[in-house]
């Protein structure tokens, strides 16, 4: 089983002076079990601690930069994007859902399960940036604000390499008429993202095609997706809607994370 699924355009080309690695982590390849089976890498998923910490070191060895520094946010599906110019504790993290760096040395890192993780990347200024984007995220502007971020530290949008890793698909995600009727309401080219589902008044969403279209339209060019399904495919991820609709009232978050070595 994948403990890490990459973007080749997204590394860069080697004769890029600047080197970055990326990784959108699995759920495999820790040391967490029973509902956190098993690179769970979240402090807030009630696992215990110690474990995610190893989990952690894990990811950063797989992405092959074991001496990098990781550092989160405190998730919240804000549209808050936060510039990383020094480590902090993981008790420390700030409340944030996109994190951009220019500094070599540092990993920004995105949890997620279910929701989008995106990284990003203009190789020639030196910039890399992590965004969260759940639907309320990427509605809010998360994407927008993290872009932003990355181009006052020097990066051209027109250069900026994207990736939308795993998420849960459009088959998966079903939505009642309310959640439609607020994309629809924010603009009629949003029906595109909706199919109808088997129940009456409920559709299927597509967050991987939005999450897209939102980077488009904040000036990136260059978009990569996954067409991987989080919620479908409980060997290799962790899955919020999964779990709960087996009764389950905690869940494993997956690790997404981007560096300049």
């Amino acid at each position: 089983m994948k403990t890490m699924i990459t973007f080749e355009q997204l590394n860069g080309p080697s004769r890029k002076k600047t080197e970055i690695r990326h990784g959108f982590m699995t759920q495999n390849g820790g040391v967490s079990d029973g509902l956190y089976t098993s690179l769970n890498c979240g402090y807030g998923s009630g696992d215990n601690p110690d474990n995610v910490t190893a989990n952690r070191t894990r990811a950063l060895e797989f992405l092959g930069a074991p001496d990098v520094k990781l550092v989160t946010a405190y998730q919240e599906h804000t549209a808050t994007a936060l510039p990383v110019v020094a480590p902090w504790e993981p008790e420390d993290a700030p409340v944030a859902d996109g994190l951009v760096s220019a500094t070599p040395g540092i990993a920004i890192g995105i949890l997620t399960a279910d929701c989008a993780p995106v990284l990003m990347a203009d190789h020639k200024a030196g910039v890399i940036g992590a965004a969260h984007a759940g639907w309320r995220g990427a509605h809010g502007g998360i994407l927008e604000n993290t872009v932003q971020q990355m181009a006052e530290l020097g990066a051209d949008r027109n250069r900026i390499e994207a990736a939308v890793g795993p998420c849960i698909a459009q088959a998966s995600y079903e939505v009642g008429w309310e959640f439609w009727d607020r994309f629809h309401t924010e603009s009629l080219d949003n029906d595109t993202l909706f199919v109808p589902a088997t129940k009456e008044g409920h559709f299927m969403f597509d967050l991987t095609a939005y999450v897209s279209r939102r980077l488009h339209q904040s000036g990136v060019r260059n978009v990569q997706q996954s067409d991987a399904d989080t919620y479908s495919d409980s060997n290799q991820f962790f899955s919020y809607r999964r779990t709960v609709q087996q009764g389950e009232k905690q869940y494993g978050r997956s690790l997404s994370v981007i560096v300049i070595t």
